[in-house]
């Protein structure tokens, strides 16, 4: 069964709104922990447009599941993340236009970047990842300039119309997976996957982890991010493929 983490941006999101002090997403990354979490995932973007410097360096003293800091490949940031030291840095994409990350880092066009700040972030002693599209170039330059593992972008499968763009887009997923382990990564995938969405996907087999924010955030504003948290991670214990091995047998 793949583990879920959750990302907590979107409450720091809200908080902003109102430049408070609350809600909190440190006390987020909490009940999302006692929710079944098994990983909690940040952004602290160049801009500091929601997660904020005392909000990573908060979570790294109470988070007691994997921390995965969501970075921008920027000096700026690797230097923070160095100083952090959390137990894995993913490497995003980031634009000062857009609402949310959009699309895989493009690790073959900027590699010498990309593989400078994977060595500083190894040798401080993080998982590097990286979110890129599933697309073979992409994963084999991740491997090459030294990540230990990748998160596919599945946002063409959230998007995709129609039950054939639907299969090609899982196809799509499924030999990303081969190839990423092939290479010798740990792969995960994430963007914009939903309590509606997840099954097929779930389903796939190799998938480590799913990062997962906007669904569960707004599912919680109803039920609470506990509860919110516990329904999905039941979705993919549901649908993991050993389950249904099992089941079937």
């Amino acid at each position: 069964m793949a583990n879920l983490g959750v990302n907590i941006d979107h409450v720091a999101t809200v908080r902003q709104a109102r430049r408070t002090d609350e809600p909190d997403p440190v006390w987020a990354a909490v009940e999302a922990q006692l929710g079944g979490a098994d990983c909690i995932t940040f952004h602290l973007r160049e801009d500091r447009r929601h997660i904020v410097d005392r909000d990573a360096r908060v979570l790294k003293d109470v988070v007691n599941v994997k921390l995965n800091m969501e970075m921008a490949i920027h000096p700026a940031i690797v230097k923070v993340a160095i100083g952090l030291r959390p137990e894995q840095c993913t490497l995003v994409p980031e634009r000062r236009e857009e609402v949310t990350t959009e699309g895989g880092l493009d690790i073959v066009r900027l590699r010498r970047r990309v593989q400078t700040a994977v060595a500083r972030l190894r040798q401080a002693g993080s998982i590097v990842s990286a979110f890129i599209e599933p697309e073979s170039d992409q994963i084999r330059a991740s491997a090459d300039v030294g990540c230990q593992a990748v998160e596919l972008w599945t946002g063409g499968y959230a998007h995709a119309q129609g039950e054939r763009a639907v299969r090609r887009e899982l196809a799509k997923l499924e030999a990303s997976i081969v190839l990423g382990q092939q290479c010798g990564l740990v792969v995960h995938g994430g963007h914009g996957l939903t309590y509606r969405n997840i099954e097929p996907v779930a389903r796939i087999p190799g998938f480590d982890e799913f990062n997962i924010g906007h669904s569960i955030i707004a599912r919680a504003v109803f039920v609470g991010l506990r509860a919110a948290v516990a329904e999905m991670k039941a979705l993919l214990v549901r649908f993991a493929p050993a389950a249904r091995k099992e089941t079937e047998s």
